[in-house]
């Protein structure tokens, strides 16, 4: 074995070389139009492959992965929440709320329905199952739409609604499931009155934390942000900004909450912001250094000998992930834009990226009682399955039935 707890060339080495490829990964998979995240997950889990043949990674650089990957989580939710419009949600919410339900209750019920009564996972683990599968991954779907050219037609303006609220609600969704699983987990007599308890402290929370923070983006942040500009020069204003999103991350951890919520807030706080395209443009260099290091994480979790035995439950939740989508948010889309923009939408919101696999990841720190090696191992599977099967097919059915593009101005 090659000791490493104290040998920081040769960690610094292996990140270097993990960085290099990581960026050459991005670049052949983007050329291609595959989302890059697969060939991250696929780094990962070579890593693992490596170290359980040779075991060469020590506790001491498994954390330093670790911390890499959280840094990942951070940026990734913090774009995430910057990318996002609140209030023009809150507009289209009417349009897109009772096609969101269908897809978000129907991915939910079949994701819970499949761990719990056909597979036999505990309760925990099924419910982690089931949130994981209400999110989406607005982005795999997007760069397929906008490679079109059709982003702004009217199903592709759906699409984009529709799939922030589905990632929104799935972050609301796993901050409630981490506040009610240490009462489940107990699974004592009084279980009830402690989840009744339990769910109202945590949304008198995550009240006061969001009040928190539309205070600061509403009296403090322009201001804040304007005065860093004016006595540094780029990329000091910027740094400023993912100063404070590590800080609001870290408050919502303190609170109780995860990192991976605060860090959604915190870019939303930021959101409002007219120079909020500048903030995201200059981002972008961080989001890349560290957004691949979750994905790689994720592959680096997985382990070798449980990759057989979690295929026969990763196909059955591909199953039941691709049916609550393309069913869920097809099936109300079907009265709204007729049957191929049904169909496009419904394809469309298949992937399972980001968010499902925060939710996954976030659930294995806590245990094998939350998130069981063979679970884990499967959603992994789905992610993969869905981020390069959805862009395939949608970019073709785009050709077949193709859709009223936006009008150049005058």
């Amino acid at each position: 074995m090659i000791e490493t707890q104290f040998n920081h060339p040769l960690i610094i080495l292996l990140v270097g070389c993990i960085i290099v490829l990581a960026i050459l990964v991005r670049g052949y998979f983007t050329r291609g139009g595959l989302p890059p995240l697969v060939g991250f997950m696929v780094i990962g889990f070579l890593l693992s492959l490596a170290d359980f043949h040779y075991a060469f990674l020590s506790p001491w650089a498994r954390e330093i992965f670790k911390l890499l990957a959280e840094l990942g989580i951070i940026t990734l939710l913090f774009r995430v929440g910057l990318e996002s419009n609140i209030f023009k949600l809150l507009r289209q919410l009417r349009r897109a709320s009772y096609i969101w339900i269908s897809g978000v209750g129907l991915s939910g019920a079949l994701g819970y329905g499949i761990a719990h009564y056909l597979v036999g996972l505990a309760l925990i683990p099924s419910l982690f199952i089931a949130i994981a599968l209400t999110a989406t991954s607005v982005g795999v779907s997007a760069g397929i739409w906008q490679e079109a050219g059709v982003i702004n037609s009217p199903t592709g303006e759906l699409l984009i609604d529709v799939a922030e609220l589905d990632d929104i609600s799935a972050i609301i969704f796993m901050a409630l499931l981490f506040a009610v699983v240490p009462v489940l987990e107990t699974g004592d007599g009084v279980v009830f009155p402690l989840l009744g308890k339990t769910m109202v402290l945590l949304v008198v929370k995550l009240l006061a934390f969001g009040a928190g923070c539309y205070l600061f983006a509403h009296f403090l942040e322009q201001g804040l942000t304007k005065f860093f500009r004016k006595i540094g020069s780029p990329p000091a204003p910027m740094l400023v900004v993912v100063g404070i999103g590590f800080v609001i991350a870290a408050l919502a951890d303190l609170m109780g909450f995860s990192m991976a919520l605060g860090a959604f807030f915190a870019g939303l706080v930021f959101s409002s912001d007219p120079a909020s395209v500048t903030i995201d443009a200059s981002f972008g260099s961080l989001f890349e250094l560290f957004s691949p290091f979750f994905f790689i994480g994720i592959g680096l979790n997985i382990n070798p000998n449980l990759l057989v035995g979690a295929l026969g439950l990763g196909l059955v939740l591909l199953l039941g992930g691709i049916l609550g989508k393309v069913v869920g948010h097809g099936a109300p889309t079907w009265f709204a834009l007729g049957g191929s923009g049904a169909v496009l939408l419904g394809l469309s919101m298949v992937p399972r990226a980001e968010i499902a696999l925060i939710i996954m990841e976030q659930g294995s720190e806590l245990g094998p009682w939350a998130v069981p090696p063979e679970a884990y191992a499967a959603m992994v599977m789905v992610s993969a399955v869905t981020c390069l099967f959805s862009p395939l097919v949608v970019r073709s059915l785009l050709r077949r039935w193709p859709q009223p593009r936006e009008e150049s101005p005058a």
